[in-house]
């Protein structure tokens, strides 16, 4: 019986969630499978994938073929390097020690670039809220400005038509009345 390790689709339409299965190469994609090695979410960034290490070289040992999208992603996980590991230590090529060190070697440089990728895209997110906070506020500032202009404006129309208002109760009415005003100021 011809195994492959292959991605299972479940998850809702449009938010795909898989499960990293060793299955019958006959059996339906979403079908009856051996064994569940893993989960791979890529609705996230970066892609959250979780894999049985051991599990997983267990069936690559044993004759499984992965499909292309699952041989990226064991490789990602390092189940590539450590199936090739397991293969220069039966063949007497380096030891158990040797094989497990550099493996935790490469998982260490593995776990470094992944938070630094995280790192590298909450400093572009931050950067990205900060210019359009930035541009937001400068827009705000702007329509204050234009606002307190505007009063302004009106205040001084108002106190203009205030001026013009008192200016005319002291201006006399008629000739009669600039007469007597006149004559009182005398």
């Amino acid at each position: 019986m011809p195994v492959k390790l292959r991605l299972q689709r479940h998850g809702k339409k449009g938010k795909p969630f898989y499960w990293v299965v060793a299955a019958d190469a006959r059996a339906k994609r979403d079908g009856k499978y051996l064994e569940k090695i893993g989960t791979y979410n890529p609705n996230v960034n970066p892609a959250i994938i979780s894999v049985d290490v051991d599990a997983a070289v267990k069936w690559l040992q044993d004759g499984a073929q992965p499909t292309d999208t699952a041989r990226a992603i064991l490789s990602y996980k390092g189940v590539m390097l450590k199936n090739h590991l397991v293969g220069g230590v039966r063949k007497g090529a380096i030891t158990e020690e040797q094989a497990e060190a550099k493996f935790t070697a490469w998982l260490d440089e593995k776990a470094k670039n992944v938070e630094s990728k995280k790192d590298s895209l909450t400093k572009a997110s931050d950067a990205k809220r900060a210019k359009s906070l930035a541009a937001e506020k400068e827009v705000n500032d702007a329509r204050l400005a234009k606002f307190q202009e505007a009063k302004d404006e009106a205040k001084a129309a108002a106190d203009a038509k205030i001026a013009e208002a008192e200016a005319a109760k002291e201006a006399p009415e008629s000739i009669d009345d600039a007469a007597k005003q006149a004559e009182g100021d005398s």
